[in-house]
């Protein structure tokens, strides 16, 4: 439900949360002539540069992120994913050519890179093909891109991953070998972003552009929004003081629907499972082996609706030697007190879970014993959950809060949003200027409801089978192979 609201270049503009969603928004805000522009964050994401490892909690600080075009049936967003593409590509060229002391920080150490173009294998866990592929290889075909996909059981599109310099990522698990049936097909043109320096970048640049951001444990942690008589929204902040806007936008990620619970039944936060592997510096054949030259992002029985749902998926090693492995099939919920309501909300910042429950853990050690048996003799080196919302139909949530004059929501990744950072704010800009009805994204993320009986998991609430609290978490003793 759209709000007519007038914005000016003058307007003041208040946005919770530095996560993708934000980020992007601020950005495009900014570089669109909003002058008047200012990000609250209740974590310093830039002095630790969004670095995990430095405590930040959020799902857009990670050590990387998919970057894929394989929408299934979702035509619009594999189109959008491609015009991300194009951006990343882009800045991947400015960092390259950027003096270090032009650069933030966490850019200035290791590799100068954003955007590894390595390939996605998205990998069958049975004999057939599932629709969702068959799917997105005719839309890939409708879009004139069929020749940037491999499929391992057509001859024609392996000889041509052989001339092209892509054979030898196209059965990395050497499952046609070892179990006579390998059901694949690789992207060569999708890989990952590293997560933490890409939104450092994003933050860099969104400052020059003179975007203004409060990142404070008490200045910038925004704990309600509130509107004044004359209808103007203003975010209470926890050092006790008030910031009167024009219009304020929630990109708080898993955070949002804490801060907006009318929003509960359309948006949930939700976690992932996460485990990692660190190679060993003195196993050079490892780090050659997993390289992003050797490796491609890997998924294993995502979504297959065939029985054969395994929902993993694993990247190449980091510059570090990391592998990351994340378990997809069941993201859990913690429920808490908001405003009334009982709504999942994440466990508290600086207060990490590092277990995950037992089926993700044995998710993730089946597809390594399966698929990478010479990563179970080094272990597991940590698990941990990733705080993100998942909405109602896996599309995004961006429109007007229903009832809160000039209060927008910006969320709803549903666990892939990271992907369009640099363009995404493109288009929310346009639905907080009264454009949304006017673009197909404007229509794919407005606020909505459903009256079917399932709804992403969100028709379970506190009764429901995924609350973190009813789970067993797996201690160390359990990452043994």
């Amino acid at each position: 439900m759209q709000q007519p609201i007038s914005l000016n270049p003058d307007s003041k503009i208040l946005i919770v949360g530095s996560g993708v969603f934000g980020l992007s928004t601020a950005l495009w805000l900014a570089r669109l002539g909003y002058r008047r522009v200012t990000v609250f964050d209740m974590q310093d994401t830039e002095s630790t540069g969004y670095d995990p490892g430095a405590g930040i909690e959020s799902a857009s600080a990670d050590i990387n992120k998919i970057i894929r075009f394989s929408y299934g049936s979702k035509i619009e967003y594999q189109r959008l994913a491609s015009q991300a593409a194009e951006i990343w590509d882009q800045w991947n060229q400015e960092i390259a050519s950027l003096a270090g002391e032009e650069l933030p920080e966490v850019l200035r150490r290791g590799e100068r890179k954003l955007w590894y173009k390595c390939g996605f294998l998205r990998m069958g866990a049975g004999t057939e093909f599932a629709d969702f592929e068959l799917q997105t290889l005719r839309n890939m075909e409708m879009e004139g891109i069929r020749d940037t996909q491999f499929k391992s059981d057509d001859d024609a599109d392996t000889e041509r991953a052989k001339r092209s310099g892509w054979a030898h990522k196209l059965d990395v698990c050497r499952r046609q070998e070892r179990f006579g049936v390998h059901k694949a097909v690789l992207d060569s043109s999708a890989g990952f972003v590293v997560a933490y320096k890409a939104c450092a970048w994003a933050q860099h640049l969104a400052r020059k552009a003179g975007v203004e951001f409060i990142l404070h444990d008490s200045k910038g942690k925004v704990v309600g929004i509130d509107a004044i008589d004359h209808d103007k929204p203003v975010v209470r902040t926890a050092d006790g003081m008030a910031h009167e806007g024009d219009l304020v936008v929630v990109a708080g990620g898993g955070w949002t629907a804490g801060l907006l619970p009318e929003a509960d039944g359309l948006i949930e936060t939700t976690a992932g499972s996460v485990a990692t592997v660190q190679l060993p510096k003195d196993r050079p054949d490892l780090w050659d082996r997993f390289s992003p030259e050797n490796f491609p992002v890997v998924t294993w029985g995502l979504g297959e609706g065939t029985g054969n749902d395994k929902d993993i998926y694993s990247f190449p090693r980091d510059e570090n030697g990391v592998i990351k492995i994340g378990y997809r099939k069941t993201k859990w919920t913690s429920y808490g007190d908001v405003a009334g309501k009982r709504i999942s909300v994440p466990k508290a910042v600086y207060v990490t879970e590092k277990n995950i429950p037992v089926p993700a853990l044995e998710g993730i050690k089946e597809y390594i014993s399966v698929n990478l048996p010479e990563l179970a003799e080094l272990g597991l080196s940590s698990t941990r959950l990733c705080w993100y919302t998942d909405s109602i139909d896996n599309s995004f949530v961006v429109d007007f809060v229903p009832g809160r004059p000039r209060v927008a929501v910006c969320s709803g990744g549903s666990g892939h949003g990271f992907k369009f950072l640099p363009i995404l704010g493109r288009e929310v800009v346009k639905i907080l200027e009264g454009k949304g009805d006017q673009t197909v994204y404007g229509q794919m993320w407005k606020w909505r409801t459903s009256t079917a009986g399932k709804r992403n998991g969100l028709e379970e609430g506190e009764e429901g089978p995924r609350v973190l609290e009813k789970q067993r978490m797996a201690s160390q003793e359990d990452w043994v192979f």
